[in-house]
């Protein structure tokens, strides 16, 4: 039998290193279920409600976020971290999990570092997407051509596989 309590330091210290101070305690909270892998006993995937919050990569140890993962981050974190804004014309493409090229963004974190996990977000603040990174910030900023973001998963993706 697993110590929950350590389970749950240790997820939120993973999401405190990876996503910023704080974050740890806004996506995962006191009753989130932890699914380990049956071959390795690792931890796996974070559920809260039935609802997947985040997968544990095996090969480097953070996090791949889900939209529900993002959406809870997004509103429990302040300042946000890990973001990106992207034009209102793009956003139905992201949102159905097209890659976000640098032309169509408008604002983003100067701290985004590539191979990031990063937040996809509309004008309004919307979360779209999820995935990782593909420039810094500033270069996301200043370029006008290449991708920016490699997206993962959309919000329009999401209801779709339900």
């Amino acid at each position: 039998m697993r110590d929950e309590q350590s389970v749950l330091r240790k997820i939120r210290s993973v999401a405190d290193y990876q996503l910023g101070k704080g974050a740890g305690k806004a996506l995962f909270p006191e009753d989130v279920q932890v699914v380990f892998s049956r071959r390795t006993g690792r931890i796996r995937h974070v559920y809260l409600n039935h609802k997947l919050l985040a997968t544990l990569r095996p090969n480097d140890g953070m996090f791949s976020l889900t939209i529900t993962g993002a959406k809870r981050l997004m509103k429990g974190l302040k300042p946000l971290r890990l973001w990106v804004k992207v034009q209102k014309d793009a956003e139905p493409f992201i949102a159905k999990g097209k890659s976000v090229f640098a032309k169509h963004v408008v604002d983003a974190d100067s701290e985004v570092r590539p191979q990031e996990e990063v937040v996809v977000m509309g004008e309004k603040g919307r979360v779209l997407a999820v995935g990782k990174a593909v420039l810094t910030g500033k270069e996301m900023k200043a370029f006008k051509q290449g991708v920016a973001v490699k997206v993962r998963r959309g919000v329009l993706e999401e209801v779709k596989n339900k």
